[in-house]
């Protein structure tokens, strides 16, 4: 296994000292920020109808949760909501290597739509044109870090152990701080979440890149390798967007 991994890493560096990017690569990467593109879409318009079917808006813009709206926001379903996403994304991970590339596909659209569902509330939250803000700066921020990722000849590798223990402690910190209620932990977190992601999305694009060198060859790997690099690169982008919200957003 130790051997196998040299290798992939091994040609993943040679494959970046190359002056020349192939066409194959090319159409790769586009299919992957396609699949990225379409489930960030999903999940805006998910997050929308949800909010839409939640939320009455009177004519003097005062906002009040419909029936539907209580059970999702107040009642415990909000914790079930919350959860949904993450409890998916781990399920994807342990089954992913055994799943079609139909699955797979089929599973990165249902996990887009349980985030767009998740997040629907920061609709209620916060001001649309805050959100509307940090969604331009979340996305040129995604874009010239992807850049960076992608062309850069630095070796980008190590970076992945790092940014996951940093990501868990977020994650728990996150957690524990749903009982605390801390602003002070709050924007630790978020500050925190936005250098993770931000060093994510670089790590990511190389390592996508990597794995076209890897899998191309069987076409059915490289198709689901899009499919895996894609849910990779949504959750460095719904991550950034949601840390820099945090940060950045205007609440109502």
């Amino acid at each position: 296994m130790a051997q196998a991994q040299d290798r992939y890493q091994q040609a993943g560096t040679v494959a970046r000292s190359g002056a020349a990017i192939d066409e194959g690569l090319r159409s790769y990467m586009l299919g992957v920020y396609n699949y990225m593109a379409g489930g960030v879409a999903l999940t805006g318009i998910v997050a929308y109808l949800i909010f839409s079917m939640a939320v009455t808006v009177d004519p003097a813009g005062g906002k009040a949760l419909t029936s539907f709206g209580q059970m999702l926001f107040v009642s415990p379903l909000k914790w079930v909501l919350a959860f949904a996403p993450l409890a998916f994304v781990f399920f994807f991970a342990v089954r992913a290597h055994r799943m079609s590339v139909g699955a797979a596909q089929a599973s990165f659209w249902i996990y887009a739509a349980l985030v767009g569902a998740s997040i629907s509330v920061i609709l209620l939250v916060f001001t649309g044109a805050s959100i509307a803000r940090v969604f331009f700066i979340s996305a040129a921020t995604f874009a010239a870090l992807s850049a960076w990722g992608y062309t850069t000849k630095k070796d980008l590798t190590g970076w992945g152990s790092f940014l996951f223990m940093g990501l868990v402690g977020i994650i728990i910190a996150a957690i524990v701080n749903i009982f605390l209620q801390s602003t002070a932990m709050q924007f630790a977190i978020s500050s925190l979440g936005v250098l993770i992601f931000a060093g994510f999305t670089a790590y990511d694009n190389q390592r996508i890149k990597d794995d076209y060198y890897a899998y191309a060859h069987d076409g059915e790997m490289a198709a689901k390798a899009s499919v895996f690099g894609a849910l990779a690169l949504y959750q460095d982008f719904v991550g950034l967007f949601m840390n820099l919200l945090q940060l950045l957003g205007d609440r109502e």
